[in-house]
Parts: C-alpha cells; sequence; structure tokens
C-alpha cells in the first residue's frame, strides 16, 4: 500500500514538463516510493525505471558515446522513436549521469526522473550540466499529518495558525495526544511508523543511521578522519534546538574551526542536520548570525542520545513547519530568544504548558521587531486564543 504523502500532488504535475524532475532527500524518507508511484502513473508504455545502485543498471549510461545508450535502452522496452519516460533511482551512484542526462536532454524527446540521497552531491553536480534543465524537489521524514495519514487517524485542524488557535478541541487533543508523543519519540521515518514494536522501531532507526553514515558520509564526503565526524554527530545531540558555537565545538574535537564548518555543511547538504539562520531584516545580518540546530528526525535524535523533552518537542515543531514555511529564531545580546519565525510574518514559541507570562513575554519580544502575530505553542492543552496545540500543527 502507498500512503498519500503531501508532496506527491506537486511531483504529478512534473509528469507533463520538460525539464528532469530531481527528488533529493535524506535515505528511507520515501524517494523511491515516489518515484515508483510516478512511474506507474505515466500512462505511456515508452518507459523504464532503473535502480543505479545495481551495476548492471549503471552500465546502461557508461558509454563514450552516449547515442549508444538508446541500444541498451532498448533491452528495457525503450526507445527514442516517441517520447521516452525514465526514472532513475539513487543517482548518486554514477558520477557521471549527469553527463548522459544531458546529452540525452538536449537531443531526444525523454523526461527525466531521479532521485539522490544528497544534495550535496545533486547540487554540486548538477548546476553546470543541467542549468536551466532540471527542478528540484526534497523530501523529509513524515511531519504529524503525514504521520496520522499512515496510521490511518483522521484529524480535523485550521488550516491557518488563527484558525488552530481559536478553534481547539479538547476532545480530539486527548485522543491524538499518545500519537503525537509517538511521533516524538520514533520519528517520521515512513517504515519506522508502520512498525509497531518499539524495540523494533529502534533497530530500524539505528539502520537508518548506519546506512547514512556507512554509505553517504564515507562514499561522498572527502574527510581524512571519519571518526572525528562521528564524534561531531554525538556532540551534536545535546545541542538539539541550541545555537552553534563553533569554537567550543573545534575545541573539544581538537580540529580547526574551518573543519568544524566543512563537517556541519557536509551534514546539512545531506539531510542529516537543519542550521536555522538567525532573523534579521537584513539578509546579510541574517547570513552572518550564529545558526540554530536540529536534526532530520526526532527518532534519529533519541537513538543517538539523550536529550531533554523539552528539546525533543521543539525538535517535533521543526518537523512540521519545516515542510511549508520559512524558518528562522530570534534572540537578542544572547537572551530574549524567539524558538521560530515563520514566513518573516509570525513568531512562535515553544513551551511544553504555558503560562500568561509566557504570553506577554513572546508578545513583547515580538514587537520589538516587528511581528504582529505570535502564538505559544503548547505539549499540554490549553484553550488560550493565543496558544496552538501540538497535535494541531
Amino acid at each position: 500500500m502507498i500512503y498519500s504523502r503531501q508532496i506527491f500532488q506537486k511531483l504529478e504535475l512534473e509528469l507533463n514538463t520538460k525539464e528532469a524532475t530531481v527528488i533529493t532527500g535524506m535515505r528511507r524518507v520515501g524517494k523511491t516510493t515516489a518515484l515508483t508511484r510516478l512511474f506507474k502513473l505515466t500512462e505511456s508504455e515508452n518507459k523504464a525505471i532503473l535502480d543505479l545502485e545495481n551495476p548492471i543498471h549503471r552500465k546502461v549510461f557508461e558509454e563514450e558515446n552516449y547515442d549508444n545508450i538508446w541500444n541498451n535502452l532498448r533491452q528495457y522496452g525503450v526507445n527514442n522513436n516517441t517520447k521516452a519516460y525514465l526514472f532513475l533511482d539513487e543517482a548518486q551512484n554514477l558520477p557521471e549521469i549527469s553527463r548522459a542526462v544531458k546529452y540525452l536532454y538536449d537531443h531526444w524527446d525523454v523526461k527525466f526522473f531521479l532521485t539522490g540521497s544528497s544534495s550535496y552531491y545533486l547540487r554540486n553536480l548538477f548546476p553546470e550540466s543541467l542549468a536551466g534543465r532540471k527542478v528540484i524537489f526534497e523530501m523529509f521524514p513524515l511531519n504529524f499529518e503525514e504521520f496520522l495519514v499512515f496510521k490511518q487517524i483522521q484529524r480535523k485542524t485550521g488550516q491557518t495558525f488563527s484558525q488552530k488557535a481559536r478553534d481547539k478541541n479538547k476532545i480530539a487533543y486527548e485522543r491524538l495526544i499518545p500519537y503525537y508523543n509517538e511521533f516524538m519519540e520514533f520519528g517520521g521515518f515512513p517504515s519506522v511508523v508502520l512498525e509497531n514494536d518499539p524495540e523494533r522501531k529502534r533497530v530500524l532507526l539505528s539502520e537508518i543511521f548506519t546506512s547514512y553514515f556507512e554509505k553517504d558520509a564515507k562514499n561522498l564526503a572527502d574527510f581524512r578522519d571519519m571518526s572525528k565526524l562521528r564524534d561531531l554527530i554525538l556532540l551534536l545531540i545535546s545541542r538539539v534546538g541550541s545555537r552553534l558555537e563553533i569554537n567550543k565545538l573545534s575545541n573539544e574535537l581538537s580540529v580547526s574551526r574551518e573543519t568544524v564548518y566543512n563537517y556541519l555543511s557536509f551534514l546539512e547538504q545531506t539531510y542529516f542536520i537543519s542550521l536555522l539562520p538567525k532573523y534579521s531584516a537584513s539578509i546579510d545580518r541574517q547570513a552572518a548570525g550564529s545558526r540554530k540546530l536540529f536534526f532530520c528526525d526526532s527518532g534519529i535524535a533519541n537513538v543517538l542520545g539523550r536529550i531533554s523533552q523539552e528539546q525533543i518537542l521543539e525538535q517535533s515543531v521543526f518537523q512540521n513547519l519545516r515542510h511549508h514555511h520559512k524558518l528562522s529564531f530570534y534572540n537578542k545580546d544572547g537572551a530574549s530568544e524567539i524558538d521560530f519565525i515563520v514566513d518573516d510574518s509570525m513568531a512562535f514559541e515553544v513551551k511544553m504548558s504555558m503560562s500568561q507570562q509566557d504570553i506577554r513575554n513572546l508578545q513583547k519580544r515580538s514587537e520589538g521587531i516587528h511581528i504582529n502575530e505570535n502564538y505559544v505553542i503548547t505539549l499540554r492543552y490549553s484553550d488560550n486564543v493565543r496558544a496552538i496545540l501540538v497535535t494541531d500543527i
């Protein structure tokens, strides 16, 4: 059974476009499932789906004369007499594929769909060879709304944040909060969500991390000492939801600041972490500020180390907001932080339980940066009009 993902509707529109469609994201987030779904929706019979982890499938494109690729594709029922549709999974396994894709794209009527587990690879390999010829879509682990779809649980909530704050329902909250607790603990990787046994969930999460480290990290990165990258990941666990201090990380790892920056850049571009910028009306100042750390998934964070419930709550809210919103954070002189600035127009504070003082503090801080719409996202139920229940995000 293929469960619906929010990105599917956007991807379906790509079936009728010329540009190559690139789906990128971390391993096990569902890229292959999405590719298979698009393949089945393609009405043409002149199509093939190839897994570039398979050396036989890679050999199709390993030709000095790219015209010969069509001879190889005929073995899979594809020809160049009519429009062809090629679905290529795990493109990072064949770095030369971008040149072949460009040639076939420019000379024949062919529509490409490609997946890859790393923007580190895709963004650095494809810009020149496929400039103006590709559209990139990012896939992430499930957010809570998608999590409920996989659990076959219905939820009704407002479309806008103001509606979510206004139209709360305690019965719905009580029904959904056990599922949100599971979402916080085990995250949103599809295979983990579909597994019912908690211990098995932890095994799957450990395997996802091992696969990431052994395949993406070791194969894509050009780092001399992989143990330092591993040690950095473990150091980052306790810093979820916090601003990173590069000097401290550099000292603890006994490496240069530049090395730390290189590691962080790699982790971010392979979707293992996200680094939120500090909010500023000035783009230049935003880029220069220290950044706030989140992991790809709360389940991965939990399986790698011990972090507080407050940190996991904020991590889970980040996972719910990142799909559809531009995110940053705000702090002034190391204090008075606002957890999330959403689309440069709303301010969110995340609390286990909220008080009237939390609302006053958030309103005061928001006014200081000229943001009028603000809410406290709370794990525990509150009927306050400035509160949004975490189960409704």
